[in-house]
């Protein structure tokens, strides 16, 4: 009874959001965007209450109409028949939702094949990728250097967030949590905490730490650990709740402990994954690394900032040169390792 009542308020949860957002698209997209030719959207008190209510409205509509609700279908409390689907009521709405939003994105990103094809937008780019192909390698010195800071930046953010990552995803496994009620809510405080961080990009996170610690790669380096603390126990979480169950429950009937089956029932299982996951993050930190460098995080992005600021676009081509080429290396010599531990 419990768990359908959840179940009900979730799919009337989802009703709401989607009544909302096509009242909120169809008010301020369909019709002040596109009817009435509005630059930018623009939002008013008043009116926002009043696309609440309506999309409220609309969204209990949607729940109470059985065969409309998509809060329902996602929730698998009803499933539309297979003959009828192309024709029933939920096929349509979320037809009229998708088309929404299509159009909505469009008119939001203004976008303009106008612009895109212009004359003299086509010849400024030509300009610069000119001057990029013919890159100053009186420079490589100090980019060389720069590369090395950005690799190793990685490498140890990487290194420094392992052991915090690997904690965190037991606590953050709902299959070893969910069972007691203190443990279910330490669960959900973890869950909260690490979509908290991952959602705050590294960009973010580096100018922070830059204030902290200082302009320089000490301030990359923090910014890179703390974003793949976070993406890296998601990932572990996720392989330990996709482990096999058999082994743990056979050492709980022998009367194993708690720290003893995830010991040797569930690390046995989980140890190539996470190997697997460690060595893609890093080359992910190599790429991330090089975007922190533009607030000051160090290495090859603050070289790329400082040339760019400049118009220097020959600079900046030698420096574009040496980013595509350890991203290459990184990423063939990340997948042989991937091959090799599998």
């Amino acid at each position: 009874m419990e768990k359908t009542l959840m179940k009900q308020t979730k799919a009337l949860l989802t009703d709401l959001f989607l009544g909302c957002y096509t009242v909120f698209i169809a008010k301020k997209v369909v019709f002040d965007l596109m009817l009435r030719g509005e630059r930018h959207l623009n939002y008013e008190l008043t009116e926002s209450l009043w696309i609440l209510a309506s999309g409220a409205l609309l969204g209990v509509l949607l729940f109470a109409l059985n065969a409309t609700s998509p809060g329902r279908a996602i929730q698998g409390i009803r499933k539309p028949m297979v003959k009828s689907r192309a024709k029933s009521p939920l096929t349509w709405v979320i037809v009229t939702m998708l088309t929404l939003t299509f159009v909505a994105g469009l008119r939001i990103s203004q976008v303009s094949m106008q612009e895109f094809l212009s004359q003299k937008g086509f010849q400024g780019v030509m300009r610069i990728f000119n001057q990029m192909l013919h890159p100053n390698f009186g420079i490589l010195e100090m980019t060389m250097q720069a590369a090395l800071e950005t690799i190793f930046m990685a490498l140890m953010a990487t290194l420094f967030a392992i052991p915090f990552a690997f904690v965190l995803s037991f606590f953050s496994a709902r299959n070893l949590m969910i069972q007691h009620r203190v443990l279910r809510i330490v669960y959900y405080a973890s869950r909260f905490v690490l979509n908290m961080t991952r959602s705050i990009e590294p960009l973010i996170w580096a100018i922070v730490f830059s204030v902290w610690v200082g302009i320089g790669p000490f301030a990359g380096m923090l910014a890179l650990m703390l974003h793949s603390i976070a993406s890296l126990a998601k990932l572990y979480s996720e392989q330990i709740e996709n482990i096999d169950d058999g082994p743990m429950e056979a050492m709980v009937a022998t009367g194993a402990s708690p720290v003893q089956v995830v010991w040797f029932g569930v690390v046995p299982q989980i140890t190539l994954p996470f190997l697997s996951f460690t060595i893609y993050r890093w080359d992910i930190n190599v790429r991330m690394a090089t975007v922190i460098g533009l607030v000051g995080g160090g290495g090859l992005g603050t070289l790329l900032m400082q040339y760019q600021g400049l118009a220097k676009w020959s600079e900046v081509g030698l420096i574009v040169i040496v980013i595509a080429i350890i991203v290459w290396v990184m990423d063939y010599a990340s997948a042989k390792i991937r091959e090799a531990i599998k």
